[in-house]
C-alpha cells in the first residue's frame, strides 16, 4: 500500500486547527484500484480530534489497523474511541465527508478553594427562621437572635485547598489541574489565632459579628432595657447595641457590631457596621436614616430612608421609602408589596406586589451597587457645574482679549483677573477631565453582565420604572408571577413557576 501525508492549515474566521490528510490506495488489479484518505481535524487545545474520509468513487475497504496507524502517525495517543472505529470500519463509505469524533482527551479537574468552617452553624445564621405558631401566623417577635460565645471558644476553622486531577490530551501530554485557592480566615476585634493561622478563637466573652470584609469579631453587647430617651441619649459604641423598646425620631445609635431593636424606629439615625434587626419596623416621615454594613431586617418600611451593604430583608410592606441593597432586597411576607419610592439593589429585588391599581410612581434599580448610581449621579451633576464654570470663564477671557486689542494693552487689574480665570480654567479643565474618566469607569460597570433580576411572586401594576444597568423600561400593563431579566442587552420576562 501506497501512502502520503501532508499538512494544511485553516485560517478564515475559525480558529486555526491542524488538518492531515492521509492518502490511501488498494485493489489488486488496476481497474479495482480504489483512492481515498483519511483527514484528521484537531481542536485547538488538543483535547478533541475529528476523522473526515475521503473518497469520490466505488466502494472502499478501511481497517481498524489502518485508522490506528494513522493515528499513531499523528501522534494521537490517548482517548481513542474504538467502538467509533468499530463503526467506520463496518460501513465506510456511510461516514464519507462526515467528520466523526475519533479521540477525545481527560479534561482536568480543578482542585476545591480552602474555606472556613464555623464550629457551630448559629454563628453563620444570616437569616433566622421566624416561630410558626399554631393558628399558622408568624411570631415576628422572635427573629431576634444574639449569638453569644464564651472566652476561649473556638469559632473558626480552616479548611485546606485540594490541588486538583491533571487531564489529559490526545497526545498523551498532561494537561495540569488547577488548583484551589488558599483561604484565609480575617480575625476582626477581640478574636485570636493559633500559630498555624489555622483556627480562631474568642478572646472574649460577647457577641459574634462579621463584618461587610468577612471579617470575624466579637464584641460586648450594650442592652437598653426599654426605650430610647433622654434618660440615655445618643449612643455611639464599640460593640453590639440592643434596645428592648423604641428608638423615638431624633436620635441616634451607632455601633461597630450589630444593632437589635425590639421596637419600631421612628425618624431616628441608625448606623452599624454588622447588621441591624428591628422588630416591628420603621415609621420615619423622612426623617432619619438606617444604614449597615451588612444586613437589615425589619417587618415594615414607610417613608425611611434604608441602606445596607448586604440584604434588605423586609416581611411585610416597603411604602415610599429609599432603600438601598448592595444585594438584594426582599419583601416576601404576607403581603409584601412595594409602594413607591426608589429601591435600588446591586443583585436582585424580590416581592409580591409591586406598585397598585392607583399607578403610583414606583422606581426599581438593579444591577449595579446603589453607591455607583449615586457616585454616577454625583459626577454628573459635578460635571454641569464645571462646564458652567468653564463658559463662564471663556466668556470673561474673550472680553478681556477683545479689550486688549481694541486698546493694546491691559491695566494691571484686569491682566491679574486675565491670570486667574486662565489658572482656574485650566484648574476646572484638569479636574473635568479626572471626573470625565472616573464617569465612564463607573457607565462600564454599571453596563457589565451581573445575575440582575426582579421577581414578582404575585402581581406587578403599571407605574414602575425599572432600571437594569443603564437600560429603561416603563412597566404599562399588569404582570403576573414574572421574572425581569437583562438578555442580550434587552430587559426581557420569563415565567415563574
Amino acid at each position: 500500500m501506497q501512502k502520503s501525508q501532508h499538512l494544511r492549515l485553516c485560517t478564515g474566521g475559525q480558529p486555526r486547527r491542524k488538518f492531515f490528510h492521509f492518502e490511501c490506495q488498494g485493489g489488486s488489479r488496476l481497474q479495482d484500484a480504489k483512492l481515498h484518505s483519511l483527514e484528521l481535524v484537531v481542536s485547538p487545545d488538543r483535547m478533541q480530534a475529528d476523522l473526515i474520509i475521503h473518497s469520490e468513487i466505488g466502494q472502499i475497504e478501511i481497517t481498524e489497523s489502518e485508522i490506528h496507524q494513522f493515528l499513531k502517525s499523528q501522534q494521537v495517543k490517548f482517548g481513542i474511541l474504538d467502538h467509533v472505529i468499530e463503526q467506520i470500519c463496518d460501513d465506510p463509505r456511510r461516514y464519507v465527508n462526515q467528520p466523526q469524533p475519533i479521540a477525545d482527551g481527560m479534561p482536568p479537574v480543578p482542585g476545591t478553594d480552602g474555606r472556613v468552617e464555623f464550629a457551630f452553624q448559629s454563628l453563620m445564621s444570616d437569616e433566622p427562621k421566624p416561630k410558626e405558631m399554631d393558628d399558622g401566623r408568624v411570631d415576628y417577635y422572635n427573629i431576634v437572635s444574639i449569638p453569644n460565645v464564651a472566652r476561649g471558644q473556638l469559632l473558626a476553622r480552616k479548611v485546606p485547598p485540594t490541588p486538583g486531577i491533571d487531564g489529559c490530551d490526545i497526545t498523551g501530554a498532561a494537561v495540569m489541574a488547577k488548583k484551589g485557592k488558599e483561604v484565609i480566615i480575617k480575625p476582626g476585634k477581640n478574636v485570636v489565632l493559633n500559630e498555624d493561622k489555622s483556627l480562631l478563637y474568642s478572646a472574649i466573652d460577647g457577641q459574634v459579628s462579621f463584618s461587610e470584609d468577612q471579617k470575624i469579631n466579637v464584641f460586648p453587647v450594650f442592652e437598653v432595657k426599654g426605650d430610647v430617651d433622654f434618660s440615655v441619649g445618643n449612643i455611639d459604641f464599640v460593640g453590639t447595641v440592643v434596645v428592648r423598646g423604641n428608638v423615638p425620631t431624633g436620635f441616634r445609635i451607632k455601633a461597630s457590631g450589630d444593632i437589635r431593636i425590639l421596637g419600631s424606629v421612628e425618624g431616628a439615625e441608625l448606623e452599624a457596621t454588622g447588621s441591624i434587626e428591628i422588630k416591628s419596623g420603621i415609621v420615619a416621615q423622612d426623617k432619619g436614616s438606617v444604614v449597615a454594613g451588612n444586613t437589615i431586617k425589619t417587618s415594615f418600611i414607610q417613608n425611611g430612608n434604608v441602606s445596607a451593604q448586604g440584604d434588605v430583608i423586609v416581611s411585610q410592606s416597603i411604602m415610599f421609602s429609599n432603600v438601598r441593597a448592595g444585594k438584594n432586597i426582599i419583601c416576601r411576607g404576607a403581603k409584601g408589596f412595594i409602594i413607591g419610592g426608589t429601591l435600588q439593589a446591586g443583585e436582585k429585588i424580590v416581592a409580591r406586589v409591586f406598585g397598585n391599581a392607583s399607578a403610583t410612581p414606583t422606581v426599581l434599580e438593579v444591577g449595579a451597587k446603589p453607591e455607583l448610581r449615586n457616585e454616577l449621579a454625583t459626577i454628573q451633576r459635578e460635571l454641569q457645574v464645571i462646564h458652567e464654570n468653564m463658559r463662564k470663564a471663556d466668556q470673561g477671557l474673550n472680553v478681556l482679549n477683545q479689550l486688549m486689542q481694541t486698546t493694546g494693552d491691559l491695566t494691571p487689574d484686569k491682566r491679574a483677573l486675565q491670570i486667574k480665570l486662565t489658572n482656574t480654567r485650566l484648574t476646572m479643565e484638569k479636574d473635568g477631565k479626572k471626573m470625565d474618566v472616573r464617569r465612564q469607569e463607573i457607565e462600564k460597570l454599571i453596563e457589565g453582565d451581573s445575575p440582575a433580576a426582579v421577581e414578582i411572586l404575585s402581581v406587578m401594576y403599571p407605574g414602575i420604572k425599572l432600571v437594569f444597568g443603564r437600560m429603561v423600561r416603563f412597566i404599562k400593563q399588569e404582570f403576573s408571577h414574572t421574572r425581569f431579566v437583562m438578555i442580550d442587552g434587552e430587559i426581557s420576562t420569563s415565567t415563574l413557576l
